[in-house]
């Protein structure tokens, strides 16, 4: 499912960050000591922002620590302190940047601190409207203390209250069903103890309260209320957005606080475990957080999870993005196929970019509670670039640890984008190599006589292409539309099947961490 936010949208919304065109905006925050980190920094590169990560590896921390700054927010919603059970609290402190415009003379940047000494914070807290959704807001209504007084079958409202048509709307798209019969029942005239409620307009039948509502309903509902009536320029913290949500909901429902972010000026920073929620976002809209370390980009859950080993596996490859997860994919069934290896057991992820995959990998390896080693595919342009040089590591398995060196880093063939180097062999080879062009169209699931349009769609798309990432879908596109995926995998199978010298050249600088198959 693709996202319905433009990439113009996405583009904008970061250089308006990177240009620091806003009334009120928290840039970054340099974690000195909070909880079970130490001098560690998150920058807010994108008005939407995702905190993944295991349970308890500090997504609310910081989350919290993102508030806490803010006069409207009580440092003790997010760091209460219990007596002589939380002296590890002394000495925490928090470094702010951010945007403030509101005070006369204000420069772009402002830097502020929160910082917990003897008995409590001490913070130079700036004014701004802070909104925070919890996880309470998916509690049944059947369990909430503040509901009791609506527990009775003579119970009538003091007041009811239609929504506006700006929540209704994004209610509505959010569900995907009509939202125009929601009301808040309030049991008292301050509105201090509420409940949603919906009144069909023809059929009493359909009437009924919050009490008989999904969690992921009212959850919307709240959500979508709060950040409607909160003013311009506010700050919105949402712990678990995901929960109680269906995953086309989790989706839509942050593509909604991407449209705020624009719209309104609002700022969102959000925890999740769900892929779907990260799916709007671009890359440095991420940041993943484990073993008290923080990282910027996009990281799918699955990742993380082999990152911080809760998964059983022979070891991982992390790749700069899908078409190079493909490559190592097909390159090393093939390779593994011809060296008798151990193909099972071998998790790859696409990290979204080279840094990244290079920076995971690194952390990973070094962490002394690894059971397995991991390595970065990277194009082949980051062979002569500076920082990308390969390490050599060793199988935390292997009883020989002279044998087990390998390299951390390895490269996909060519000198630049693995898509040029694939599609260029292929191209280059289609009269030399006997029946390559029959294999590539069997692999395209074509039919013998459709070979000259698969040449014909070849080197047309060599000579109009200016974009080699987007190649393969033309090709597609030529082809009575084969799906893009299925065009990138014939082509990568025919090339592995064709070159094994090649692929060969891809892993052979880490085969010693590879198992061989039993010979019984």
């Amino acid at each position: 499912m693709k996202s319905e936010i433009r990439d113009s949208t996405i583009a904008a919304l970061s250089d308006r960050v990177r240009k620091r065109s806003y009334t009120k905006y928290l840039t970054g925050m340099r974690l000195v000591k909070l909880r079970g980190f130490r001098d560690v920094e998150i920058r807010f590169d994108f008005p939407v922002t995702a905190l993944i990560g295991p349970n308890g590896a500090g997504k609310t921390t910081i989350l919290g620590a993102a508030g806490l700054i803010y006069d409207s927010v009580p440092p003790r919603r997010f760091f209460a302190k219990s007596g002589a059970y939380d002296d590890s609290m002394r000495g925490w402190r928090i470094e702010y940047e951010l945007v403030d415009r509101d005070r006369p003379g204000s420069p772009t940047s402002v830097g502020r601190t929160a910082s917990y000494l003897k008995a409590k914070w001490n913070r130079d807290a700036v004014v701004r409207e802070v909104v925070i959704s919890g996880i309470g807001r998916t509690l049944p209504a059947s369990e909430r203390k503040d509901t009791y007084r609506f527990i009775r079958g003579d119970f009538t409202g003091v007041r009811e209250v239609a929504f506006s048509q700006a929540v209704v709307d994004a209610v509505e798209n959010i569900l995907g069903k009509a939202a125009a019969g929601y009301l808040q029942v309030d049991a008292d005239t301050q509105g201090k103890s509420s409940i949603y409620a919906v009144r069909s307009s023809t059929d009493e039948d359909q009437n009924y309260s919050e009490f008989h509502f999904g969690a992921g309903e009212a959850s919307i509902i709240r959500i979508v209320s709060r950040v409607e009536e909160a003013p311009n320029d506010s700050l919105l913290l949402i712990e678990e957005i995901e929960n109680g949500l269906h995953p086309v909901a989790t989706r839509r429902l942050v593509e909604y606080l991407i449209d705020v972010a624009r719209t309104k000026s609002c700022q969102v920073i959000f925890t999740t475990h769900s892929n779907d929620a990260l799916a709007p976002l671009p890359t440095e809209a991420v940041w993943s957080t484990y073993r008290g370390r923080l990282t910027q980009g996009k990281l799918n859950v699955a990742a993380l999870r082999t990152l911080t080993g809760q998964v059983e596996a022979q070891m991982a490859i992390f790749t700069e993005d899908d078409f190079a997860a493909m490559l190592a994919d097909v390159t090393l069934r093939s390779y593994c196929q011809a060296k008798n290896y151990e193909r099972a057991g071998i998790e790859i992820h696409s990290l979204g970019g080279a840094s990244t995959a290079r920076d995971h990998t690194q952390f990973h390896n070094a962490s002394p509670i690894r059971k397995f080693c991991a390595v970065a595919l990277l194009d082949g342009d980051k062979r002569t670039e500076d920082g990308y040089e390969p390490r050599q590591l060793s199988d935390p398995s292997a009883h020989d640890e002279m044998s087990s060196g390998s390299a951390d880093i390895i490269y996909a063939p060519g000198e630049g984008h693995p898509e040029t180097a694939v599609f260029e062999d292929i191209h280059d080879n289609l009269d030399s190599i006997g029946n390559l062009l029959g294999k590539l169209t069997i692999a395209l699931q074509l039919d013998t006589p459709m070979q000259s349009r698969v040449r014909a769609s070849i080197e047309e798309r060599r000579r109009t292409n200016r974009d080699i990432h987007i190649i393969f879908g033309q090709i597609g596109e030529d082809l009575d539309f084969l799906a893009e995926s299925l065009v990138q995998r014939a082509f990568l199978s025919t090339w592995a099947n064709t070159f094994p010298d090649k692929v060969a050249t891809i892993w052979d600088p880490c085969a010693n961490l590879f198992t061989r198959k039993s010979s019984h």
